[in-house]
């Protein structure tokens, strides 16, 4: 699946650009923050979109099926 690979590259992208953030001294502690909570926001979509692919990849549905990824889901109980 090619989304999954993109999925992984977003998320290496987006840890390459906090570890910039992070090692610029010049940023202040809170603006570091700041700068980092929309990062951690999509990371934490598309890791949750990269599981969801995974899964279906590894369990597709039958026909005519939901898909049931909310039954995996440790978060949605």
């Amino acid at each position: 699946m090619n989304s999954i690979k993109h999925i992984e590259n977003a998320l290496k992208e987006l840890d390459d650009e906090v570890q910039k953030i992070l090692l610029n001294w010049s940023i202040a502690l809170n603006e570091k923050d700041n700068l980092m909570l929309p990062i951690v926001q999509q990371k934490k979509v598309l890791t949750q979109t990269l599981q969801d692919l995974t899964y279906l990849k590894d369990n597709p549905p039958s026909p005519n099926q939901p898909c049931a990824i909310s039954k995996y889901r440790e978060d949605v109980k």
